[in-house]
């Protein structure tokens, strides 16, 4: 996992008094990465773009991550695939927010871990398949039919 405390923490102050459009890339590559406090992600990565508008910073998302899953008809651990793009606006003052009421922080940064949390979770599949093709296990014997063929299922 990912020892650093606030590892999707950007600091973004520089650009509060850069001229509009004014935009920066920040990319981010994690081998293992726990999303607090319970979504930990294998391969998460991906780039966020933060630019200069007359109301605040819109930051721009797109990330990749696998999840540790277990296959609902085979039972077979494999890894779901998460993508996730995102754009949300951290106003300057109250009179500028959008409907998600993100709010500049004084100190300029910005923390992204409960945005690409949210985002993650919501992309999670409630009946994840390894394959779209997944054929289970025997209802009568218990094999799993994607491994071997079993005299029940002949």
């Amino acid at each position: 996992m990912s020892e650093n405390r606030y590892p999707l923490r950007l600091n973004v102050g520089f650009l509060i008094h850069q001229p509009i459009g004014t935009n920066r890339d920040f990319h981010f590559d994690f081998s293992q990465i726990r999303l607090r406090p319970d979504l930990d992600l294998d391969q998460l990565n991906g780039v966020t773009k933060v630019g200069r508008t007359p109301q605040g910073l819109i930051v721009q998302g797109k990330f990749q991550a696998n999840l540790p899953a277990e296959c609902v008809r085979c039972l077979t651990d494999f890894q779901q695939n998460l993508e996730i793009e995102f754009s949300e606006l951290y106003a300057f003052n109250h009179r500028s927010t959008t409907e998600s009421g993100l709010i500049l922080p004084e100190d300029g940064k910005i923390d992204l871990e409960p945005i690409v949390r949210e985002y993650m979770l919501i992309e999670i599949p409630i009946s994840p398949l390894c394959r779209t093709d997944c054929k289970g296990l025997c209802s009568i014997c218990g094999e799993n039919l994607n491994e071997i063929g079993c005299e029940h299922y002949s």
